[in-house]
């Protein structure tokens, strides 16, 4: 979990919240091959976890996860080249954001009785 204090940048687009749940969703879809075992890593369901992917491939209109078939090895998930570059792009704005306003934030910081 991140500190409060943390800047977290999170986009609306359109009806679509993309912030730092979804995109580090999206990466422990990635770290771990598993939508299940990325929501757990974050103490979220995997109905909550598939929702949100859900949400995601609705605005974007096509899979940011595609889902690999059970059976005796097990199904998986990885991130399609839409995902990747959805997370990319996410995380690179989150660099750029918080450099840019860096010295800001540190003044709102330091006016905090």
């Amino acid at each position: 979990m991140s500190d409060p204090d943390d800047f977290q940048l999170r986009i609306r687009l359109g009806e679509v919240m993309l912030g730092p749940g979804k995109a580090d969703l999206l990466d422990g879809i990635r770290q771990t091959g598993s939508i299940s075992a990325a929501g757990r890593r974050m103490s979220m369901s995997y109905r909550r976890a598939w929702q949100l992917v859900e949400q995601l491939n609705l605005y974007f209109g096509a899979p940011v996860v595609a889902t690999l078939t059970g059976g005796r090895g097990g199904g998986g998930a990885e991130l399609t080249a839409l995902g990747e570059d959805i997370l990319s792009t996410y995380r690179r704005m989150q660099q750029h954001s918080a450099a840019t306003i860096a010295d800001d934030l540190a003044h709102l910081r330091a006016l905090r009785k």
